[in-house]
């Protein structure tokens, strides 16, 4: 019914819980964000086996409409993007462990947080590599191809 009185009854909390560094950096504005360091790029022949491996993973796994886009100078995070498709979410979840696996074998460990799954849409990221493997009504709802591929608009310079 009412509030408690007496010596039991604790006064209401006066002090705001604190803000995350997230929050307050983005109440102060973009520029006051701080930049995460971006981890040394690897070789470009090292790119190149990388992308490789993964390619022929996912052809192995029947991935569909497999597409290698060089974002090299149009993105900040990544200089390669791998699109493809699988038809069924169980499928997505074989070719990202597949290609995971392969990954391993040419030398780059992924840790968990860098592979996000939903049942459309699997994101691995591995640095200069960047994987989005959809399921195919994912794929044409995001349009990654016409967002970084070879027709969609150059930089801004």
């Amino acid at each position: 019914f009412g509030a408690a009185s007496g010596p039991a009854a604790k006064p209401a909390a006066t002090k705001p819980a604190p803000a995350s560094a997230a929050k307050r950096a983005f109440a102060a504005g973009p520029d006051a964000a701080p930049k995460r360091p971006r981890k040394p790029k690897v070789a470009p022949d090292r790119l190149e086996m990388l992308v490789a491996a993964a390619r022929t993973s996912l052809e192995d796994d029947k991935a569909e409409d497999i597409l290698v886009l060089d974002v090299t100078g149009r993105s900040d995070v990544t200089d390669r993007l791998i699109i493809a498709t699988g038809q069924v979410e169980r499928q997505l979840q074989a070719m990202a462990v597949h290609v995971e696996e392969a990954l391993e074998k040419a030398g780059m460990s992924l840790r968990r947080n860098q592979i996000q799954a939903s049942p459309d849409w699997v994101l691995i990221d591995a640095g200069d590599l960047v994987i989005h493997l959809f399921r195919p009504e994912a794929r044409a709802t995001y349009a990654l191809e016409r967002m970084w591929g070879p027709e969609s608009p150059a930089p801004e310079r």
